[in-house]
């Protein structure tokens, strides 16, 4: 196999991002071009006999695009300098073996893009499988489903019959709602209802996405992290309202 096997159109390759062509790199490090998968040299994967099935034109453009997606490879920790060789020879790592397809490197590349220390657990549990399917639209309906389904819990008084904005409204009412914080200016009140009812809006409903596809997984990651702050905003709450019933 060669890379030109697995790209046989050089302008396809010079499209793909470094961090997409690596995929391919992998899997052709993997596939074992030389007859030791654990001995490769860099310089010579350089050279013009990588990509001599592309017409000439195209040579250098596509040399220097395979040198970035193999930049990609040893800062992930998929390659390695070979002990006690020149500079030149380098090894396929543990890590860099288990991803044998391109699959197995978009999964592995989906999943180092995930910040799962910093994410509500709830959210992490949930929505992180998802995620790694590259499932991206049903990752975001989840996560903000997950604050609805909390808000609610929050909020046993209001009842089963309400869902989505309405419930947003009715428990962050400035006035009366459970989950709003009286001491705080009106304003303030004012606007984090308008923060959760127009969250809860925009992204829990499918019918306001599905006309634009979300195939970018740090579009999807911006969306998380905003269900997972609103979701901690839930349990500060519920944990102030649980002090001040205790305290009554």
């Amino acid at each position: 196999m060669e890379i030109t096997d697995l790209i046989p159109d050089p302008d396809i390759l010079l499209s793909l991002a470094p961090e997409e062509l690596a995929g391919y790199v992998m899997e052709y490090l993997n596939y074992g071009p030389q007859t030791d998968t654990a001995s490769i040299n860099r310089y010579n994967f350089s050279l013009q006999h990588t990509v001599s099935a592309y017409p000439q034109n195209k040579w250098k453009p596509c040399q220097r695009a395979l040198m970035e997606a193999w930049t990609v490879l040893e800062r992930e920790g998929l390659v390695a300098h070979k002990p006690e060789e020149d500079g030149s020879w380098f090894f396929v790592t543990r890590r860099g073996m288990s991803l044998q397809t391109r699959n197995d490197y978009e999964a592995f590349r989906h999943a180092s893009q995930f910040p799962k220390e910093s994410v509500h657990p709830a959210v992490l549990s949930r929505v992180y499988p998802l995620f790694l399917r590259g499932d991206y639209e049903t990752s975001i309906f989840q996560a903000f489903k997950l604050v609805e389904v909390h808000v609610r819990s929050a909020c046993p008084g209001l009842g089963e019959k309400l869902y989505g904005v309405d419930l947003m409204r009715k428990a962050f009412h400035p006035e009366n709602g459970p989950l709003s914080d009286t001491t705080e200016p009106v304003a303030e009140r004012e606007a984090l209802l308008a923060l959760f009812a127009g969250a809860i809006g925009r992204f829990k409903n499918p019918a306001s996405h599905k006309h634009v596809p979300i195939t970018d997984a740090a579009e999807t990651l911006e969306a998380i992290q905003f269900a997972s702050h609103l979701l901690r905003i839930v349990d500060d709450r519920s944990t102030e309202e649980s002090e001040h019933t205790e305290n009554a």
